[in-house]
Order: structure tokens, then C-alpha cells, then sequence
């Protein structure tokens, strides 16, 4: 594979390896919380099986998608991306504004152990609710990077360059969390979560675009400007509604 494939290719590795760092650190958390109930060979069992599902039906889905004609798949991928990055970007910007309080690691570890327990006790089959637990939160946060990994990677071919990333970006969460043995809560998950929204949401103007015809001054390079201007977009909103949580308080004080 030669330098110019790899840079063509980085954008899709970009995106695949952002979004899935997110979403396989919220994943180890709930197989960690089922580890911590019933040992970890049923929440490996349980996060095993579901990864298999994810992988063949990523597999599955790149294979259909190659038979689909170009512009059609460039306008469906470059919604759904749309429709992800500005969900994604939604929720960042709350959290940095102070409106949706920050995702934590620690109490969602906490609270899915206790609910476990709970459900072990009442159905006395702690090893099964473990494997259900560790299958069903992986499959949930992993689709949505099975979603990603095919809409980013698609288009061009290059499924197996954001499959790497999404790869990557798993091996290294395992790596950490499997060595500490606890809640990776010191990941700058919102500043993540809003690099993922902005990435996908320039993906998703600049294909929906490609979809639909439409020639984009700088071709590639337009993404990036997409990427800079949903970006401060992003900022200055978040900066925005800071200020205006924080103006009545100010009265009040000041009254």
C-alpha cells in the first residue's frame, strides 16, 4: 500500500478510530461492571459473541454495498452521516455549556453493577446475566461504530482502512482497561465525542453533496473546510449558552 493510498485513506481512519475509541470505552465499562459480577470468562463470552455479530454484519454490509451504483451511496452515507455527527455534536455541545452534565465512567459502572446484582439475585444466575449483560452492551455501542466504520469507509472502498481504525481504537481501550482493571474515566470523552460530530458532519455535507452532483470547490479539501466551520460552529454555540445559563445568576447576585 503506497503513501498515497494511506493519505486518501486517513480521513475514513480518522473518524472510524474517534468514533470507536468513544463508543468501545463506554462498551468495557459494562463488560467490566459484568466481570465484576460473575468473573470475566461470561463477559468475555458474552462481549466475544457480540463482536462477532458486529463484525459480520459490517462484512455483510460492505459486500451489499458494492453492488450499489455510486451516487445513490454517496447521498444515503453522506445523510446518515449528517444525521450521526449532528447528534453527536448535539450532545457535546450541551455538556460543554453545562446543560447535560458530563458522561461518567465511575457512576455508570456503578450503577450498571448494582442493577446486575439485583437481576442475579431475583433470577439466581449471576454467570448468565453477566454474559447477557457484557453481549447486549457491546452489541448496542458497538453498532453504532459498525454503522460508521461502513458509511465512512463505503463510498470510496476503503472498508478495510476505517475498519483498521475502529480495530486500532478497540485494541488500544482492551489494552488500558484490561491492565488498570477499572473505568476508563480520565478519557476526554466530551472533547471526543465533539471531534467525532465534527468529522462525521463534514463527511455528511461533503458525500450528500457528492450525491448529489455537486462539485466541490478543492474536492477533498472542502471536507476540511466543512470540518473548521461546524467546528467553531460548535464552539461558539456552546460558548453562547454558557453565558446566558450564566447571566441570571449573575442578577441574582447582583439583586
Amino acid at each position: 500500500m503506497d503513501l498515497a493510498a494511506w493519505g486518501g485513506a486517513a480521513p475514513a481512519v480518522t473518524a472510524a478510530f474517534l468514533a470507536s475509541l468513544v463508543e468501545v470505552v463506554e462498551a468495557f465499562t459494562l463488560v467490566l461492571a459484568a466481570a465484576t459480577l460473575a468473573g470475566w470468562r461470561p463477559a468475555l463470552l458474552g462481549a466475544g459473541a457480540a463482536t462477532a455479530v458486529l463484525a459480520i454484519l459490517v462484512l455483510s454490509l460492505g459486500a451489499l454495498l458494492a453492488d450499489v451504483p455510486l451516487r445513490p451511496l454517496q447521498f444515503v452515507v453522506g445523510v446518515l452521516l449528517l444525521l450521526f455527527g449532528m447528534r453527536w455534536l448535539r450532545k457535546a455541545v450541551l455538556r460543554a455549556a453545562g446543560i447535560l452534565p458530563q458522561h461518567d465512567e465511575e457512576h455508570v459502572f456503578a450503577t450498571e453493577a448494582a442493577q446486575m446484582v439485583q437481576r442475579a439475585r431475583r433470577r439466581d444466575g449471576a454467570q448468565g446475566i453477566a454474559a447477557l449483560a457484557a453481549f447486549k452492551g457491546t452489541f448496542l455501542e458497538g453498532l453504532e461504530v459498525a454503522v460508521v466504520v461502513t458509511a465512512v469507509g463505503a463510498p470510496r472502498g476503503q472498508l478495510w482502512a476505517a475498519s483498521l481504525g475502529a480495530l486500532a481504537a478497540t485494541a488500544i481501550v482492551l489494552a488500558i482497561g484490561l491492565l488498570v482493571h477499572r473505568p476508563l474515566s480520565r478519557v476526554p470523552e466530551n472533547a471526543l465525542k465533539l471531534g467525532v460530530g465534527v468529522l462525521l458532519s463534514a463527511f455528511g455535507v461533503y458525500w450528500t453533496g457528492e450525491g448529489l452532483g455537486i462539485a466541490w470547490p478543492g474536492e477533498d479539501l472542502a471536507s476540511v473546510a466543512f470540518a473548521a466551520l461546524f467546528l467553531a460552529t460548535a464552539l461558539a454555540l456552546a460558548a453562547g449558552l454558557r453565558r446566558l445559563r450564566q447571566k441570571p445568576t449573575a442578577g441574582r447576585e447582583g439583586g
